[in-house]
């Protein structure tokens, strides 16, 4: 279970729900790390800081190992992983939606074996996503599940 949390967590980095976070806007000009904020001008977007190379070891690479020695959760609490946001603006669903991913993944995982089509490689599986307010694969995701049990 410990991998497929990392799993989990990696893919939560990588594809957040929301590429945007519920505007917070500053109520007053101030300046943040010698950058200059003007008043009414912050978003908070878990995409750009998942893809952030000063936070991540190669960002753009899908690898759940990072979280298998880590204490970084999802939660809210890290704000190098924010996918349901943070604070008491956070998603109040993350609980039920975490524990709703883990179950239908694992049940997945646990009732089948998973082929690519034949002639693809996994090099091929697109992961592309259209730009929105939520995030949307650009093209089906192509696996063959073959019955286990």
């Amino acid at each position: 279970m410990p991998y497929l949390k990392a799993m989990i967590k990696e893919t939560f980095r990588l594809y957040p729900p929301v590429p945007l976070l519920v505007a917070r806007e500053t109520m007053l000009k101030s300046i943040l790390q010698g950058y200059e904020i003007q008043p009414k001008t912050i978003n908070v977007s878990p995409w750009a800081i998942a893809r952030d190379p000063e936070i991540w070891e190669n960002p753009e690479k899908f690898i759940p190992e990072r979280f298998l020695n880590s204490s970084i959760d999802f939660k809210g609490q890290d704000h190098e992983l924010l996918p349901f946001g943070a604070g008491w603006r956070g998603c109040p669903g993350i609980a039920f939606g975490a524990a709703t991913v883990n179950l239908i993944l694992s049940n997945l995982l646990y009732a089948f074996d998973w082929e690519l089509p034949c002639g693809m490689k996994k090099e091929d599986v697109d992961t592309d996503v259209l730009p929105g307010i939520t995030m949307h694969k650009k093209n089906h995701l192509c696996l063959l599940p073959k019955n286990y049990l």
